[in-house]
């Protein structure tokens, strides 16, 4: 969501983006490196309980703020709750704001795992960094929806 609206942003075809819990923490990964993990489970001789995960936390705000200076774009936050918002620090213009409606009612504040068992008995560590990943995502979605924009104005 947050990438599609940094891209849509960018091309013009959205105004904001709207978000609810900016606190949350998710450990947030790449799902070929998840793949590769789940390639290593299948090669064992027996079977195993194994996690997959980053070994590290970023909030909601850390994602949206990554995301932003991918495009250039620096955010200044004002104001805290549900009156957060997120400006271009240079222009001043509104581009993300906090919506109750977005807050999930059994939200989970902390996701976080710990993939040291995968990384002891299959021999795996995530590749992707988390500003690698938010990249990867926002550059997908910039071509994508530039090439959008521009088919759309012909």
């Amino acid at each position: 969501k947050i990438t599609i609206a940094v891209a849509k942003i960018i091309a013009g075809m959205q105004g904001k983006l709207s978000l609810g819990n900016m606190d949350a923490k998710r450990d947030w990964g790449f799902a070929g490196d998840y793949v590769e993990g789940m390639w290593r489970m299948l090669q064992q001789e027996s079977p195993g309980d194994y996690v997959l995960a980053t070994n590290e936390t970023h909030t909601v705000r850390e994602f949206v703020e990554c995301a932003f200076r991918e495009v250039g774009i620096e955010v200044e936050w004002r104001g805290t709750g549900v009156s957060e918002k997120g400006y271009d620090k240079k222009t001043g213009r509104l581009l993300i704001d906090v919506d109750p409606h977005f807050f999930r009612p059994a939200e989970v504040e902390f996701l976080w795992g710990d993939p040291s068992k995968a990384e002891h008995e299959l021999g795996w560590k995530r590749k992707t960094s988390f500003d690698g990943l938010v990249r990867m995502m926002v550059q997908s979605d910039l071509t994508k929806y530039r090439l959008e924009g521009k088919s759309d104005a012909k």
